[in-house]
Formats: structure tokens, C-alpha cells, sequence
């Protein structure tokens, strides 16, 4: 098991869930994190603004809600991994994500994707579920079916079996 895992793993034990889905806004409380939802235009999901230990995590209310709950975990992820900033403001540390790292390219915003993947879909609960299913790739109702537990999309879903080598 990976570190990521693991911590994700620890975080779920900590805010006491122990069955998907995963209460995103429970998380994020028990870190003492705020939710706010924002308007942050079409090209962002998420932001992390953190002074000290204190963090809010602005999520773009325009989005789907399983969008929406991916990019909470992420930005759980960047306050539970990365201390870097990339840009600083009166004090604040805000995680700005481009283009680039929306797709998952660089270091941190991949790591960040594997915290909100392994948060989200732990894979003890995914193999479970997985198994408790007769699965066939030709099958979307499946996907679908394990993604709506989760409240995943079925893309962040089939990523994160293929992840697990599921499929």
C-alpha cells in the first residue's frame, strides 16, 4: 500500500467513515477545513486557501456534484501532502491549478488525484463491492452502478479500477 493510500486510509478511520460514499464535507471538518461553494469560471474546480492550519477549500458550484466532491478530495489531498506554495497573498498559501494541471501532469497535482482517488474509492471498499458484481467491460451498467455508490463519475470509477487492476 502505497503512502497515499495510507494516508487516505488514516483520514477515513480519523473522521470515523467506514462505508461509501464518502461524506466529503465530514473530512473536511474533521481537519477543520471550510467548504465554500464559489464561482470560480469554467476552467477551475477547486481552490485551497490555507493560513497556517487553518484552510477553505472553494469548490465551483457550477460543476456536477460528483465533480464537485473530486475536487473537495483533492484539495484534502494538497493540505494533507504538499506544503509548497505557488502563489502567495497577504499571508495566504492558494493552490492554483492551470490547464496543465487539471490534466494530471505534474507531480503534486497527480499525488493529489491519487489522495482524492484512494479518499473517495478506498480500495478495500472498491475490491469488495467489485466482487460482489459479475463484471464484464461490454457491461456500463456495472461501472455505472459502482460509480453511483461511490458518487464518483464513471470515469474517475473505471480509472481507479484499472488502477487497482480490476479491469
Amino acid at each position: 500500500m502505497s503512502s497515499i493510500e495510507r494516508k487516505a486510509k488514516q483520514l477515513l478511520a480519523e473522521a470515523e467513515i467506514y462505508a461509501p460514499p464518502v461524506s466529503v464535507e465530514q473530512v473536511a471538518n474533521s481537519l477543520g477545513i471550510k467548504i465554500e461553494l464559489a464561482d470560480l469560471g469554467e476552467d477551475c474546480s477547486g481552490v485551497l486557501v490555507r493560513n497556517g492550519n487553518r484552510a477553505v477549500i472553494g469548490v465551483n458550484w457550477g460543476h456536477h456534484p460528483n465533480r464537485q466532491r473530486f475536487s473537495i478530495a483533492h484539495e484534502i489531498g494538497h493540505f494533507m501532502l504538499h506544503e509548497g506554495d505557488t502563489y502567495i497573498d497577504k499571508g495566504y498559501r492558494v493552490q492554483f491549478r492551470d490547464l496543465e494541471s487539471g490534466s494530471g501532469t505534474k507531480g503534486e497535482e497527480m499525488d493529489a488525484n491519487a489522495f482524492a482517488a484512494a479518499l473517495l474509492m478506498p480500495a478495500e471498499w472498491v475490491k469488495e463491492a467489485f466482487y460482489q458484481q459479475p463484471f464484464e467491460l461490454t457491461e456500463d451498467d456495472v461501472l455505472q452502478m459502482l460509480a453511483q455508490k461511490f458518487q464518483v463519475s464513471t470515469q474517475a470509477m473505471s480509472y481507479r479500477l484499472m488502477r487497482l487492476r480490476l479491469l
